[in-house]
């Protein structure tokens, strides 16, 4: 299926029309701070989506699920009353015309940044979630999972290929730069990124153990926290407390084992890849 990017789009004010700015080019190029231009001077940001990328799509919808998930298996309404009038002013959130400034915090004051500044505070004083349904952080986990088992698929069908046409993700054997992302696609980057679901997968299963700054000698087990969920506390997980029904011992990841794979991403780092890729 051929999509050109600049044509295609969401209609963000409902005005029943894609403006240019609207376009999927320019809503990547607004995310990525300019790094995508959209113009008509630009190269063709027209792509060949193939059986491969419906493997990707899959993944990426996977990856989706897996957060939303985990956000409904517990109860954030405190949090969400309580802080999000940050992200949405004109929701008529509970709190808002107490908390939310006239302008809606919108104006690009030092007031209106110190107004974002304490609501983001508040957000991550509130992220202590009770579990409500606790079937669902264990399908997150499972979706993760999924979503491991079909980058494999993606990439065995990528490489699989004998063409070279408008590629979303080409393999190493299709040659050229990518004009979304301005990357090239190595057999270095395709190794590191199956270690890389290698990794992920093993923590997943509990087979490796997550290090945590101020804990020697256990390591958090992953499966655990998805299959015995308990109420989830950002703070106390950052400093520990909320963690510990979780330790172990066991093989621990080391900061070696992802450096090894981020040295193999090159300049352009782990981060940019793995958005790419899935």
């Amino acid at each position: 299926m051929v999509v050109d990017l600049t044509h295609a789009g969401i209609d963000l004010n409902e005005d029943g029309n894609i403006a240019p700015d609207e376009s999927i080019a320019a809503i990547i190029a607004s995310l990525s701070r300019g790094g995508v231009d959209a113009s008509d001077a630009a190269p063709s940001l027209t792509f060949r989506f193939d059986r491969a990328d419906g493997f990707w799509l899959q993944a990426y919808a996977e990856f989706l699920m897996a957060q939303t998930d985990f956000w409904l298996a517990h109860d954030f309404k405190t949090m969400f009353d309580g802080s999000f009038h940050m992200l949405f002013p004109h929701a008529k959130l509970p709190l808002q015309d107490a908390l939310v400034p006239p302008d809606g915090g919108m104006s690009g004051s030092i007031f209106a940044s110190e107004w974002r500044f304490a609501d983001f505070i508040s957000l991550v004083h509130l992220v202590n979630w009770p579990v409500i349904e606790p079937e669902r952080r264990k399908a997150a986990r499972r979706h993760l999972l999924e979503m491991i088992r079909l980058s494999r698929e993606d990439w065995k069908a990528i490489r699989a290929e004998t063409d070279n046409d408008r590629e979303w993700l080409p393999g190493p054997q299709q040659k050229g730069i990518n004009p979304l992302t301005g990357l090239e696609v190595g057999e270095e980057q395709v190794q590191a990124w199956h270690a890389a679901l290698t990794m992920a997968e093993d923590l997943l299963e509990g087979r490796v153990l997550l290090p945590h700054f101020r804990i020697i000698g256990n390591g958090i087990n992953m499966k655990r926290f998805f299959d015995e969920p308990k109420p989830f506390d950002l703070v106390l997980s950052i400093t520990g407390p909320a963690i510990a029904p979780y330790l172990e011992s066991g093989r621990i990841l080391t900061s070696d084992d992802f450096n090894q794979i981020q040295r193999e991403f090159g300049g352009a780092g782990f981060l940019t890849f793995a958005l790419w890729f899935n």
